[in-house]
């Protein structure tokens, strides 16, 4: 299982702290959420918050670029030694062009899904991808509850990865707690995005540790 935390509930007046605590903590990558105000109802950072962070961080850069027109920044965020850069399915009308282009540009490429988009719309671009990241609450704003319905999602994703013999991993993100994790591991989730639950948290890497160390039975 990866842990995956997302900036977008960190500390903004103490970032080089909280980078730190990513840094020295057992999280396996860091989720980076960039929103336009257009394809969501939010504005996250832009390329110098992004730049200032890479320099910083000694996780693997997981992207998700919640934009219209993302395939335009390809570039600036392989500039960033990025090593996932993840799209949304709704926002791309070209997707196994812009899917191409990443690859080239030197990273993992995954494709993320809005609550009301079906899993079954990847079907022809599945072994295409190194991610599926299905998204458990409306996209746009950190510390909303979790869609219920996901977890069916996140099993038709498991069920077309392996039956079509894609190596692509799970991705979840949005509403995920100690209470949510067990039941997305058991679906068959793979990285656990979480934002509130660890920069929240009293101790934020003992949590990290925590969700980590989730076992079902």
């Amino acid at each position: 299982m990866l842990i995956a935390p997302s900036l977008l509930a960190a500390d903004f007046l103490h970032l080089a702290e909280d980078l730190e605590m990513i840094n020295t903590s057992s999280a396996d990558w860091l989720h980076l959420d960039v929103m336009d105000g257009v394809f969501v109802p939010n504005i996250s950072f832009g390329f110098p918050v992004l730049e200032a962070v890479a320099g910083a961080c000694r996780k693997p850069l997981d992207v998700h670029l919640m934009i219209v027109h993302p395939e335009r920044y390809i570039k600036q965020v392989a500039a960033l030694g990025t090593y996932m850069m993840t799209v949304h399915y709704e926002a791309c009308t070209h997707l196994h062009r812009t899917v191409y282009e990443i690859h080239e540009a030197g990273m993992k490429c995954g494709v993320a899904l809005n609550p009301s988009t079906p899993v079954s719309l990847l079907a022809d671009i599945i072994r295409d991808i190194d991610m599926v990241l299905v998204m458990t609450v409306n996209p746009g704003f950190g510390g909303q509850p979790f869609i219920e319905h996901s977890l069916s999602k996140v099993r038709e994703a498991r069920t077309l990865i392996e039956s079509s013999g894609s190596r692509a991993l799970v991705e979840v993100d949005g509403g995920v707690t100690l209470n949510t994790a067990p039941g997305l591991i058991a679906a068959g989730v793979d990285v656990l995005v979480t934002g509130s639950t660890v920069f929240h948290a009293l101790d934020s890497s003992a949590m990290i540790c925590e969700l980590k160390n989730i076992r079902i039975s």
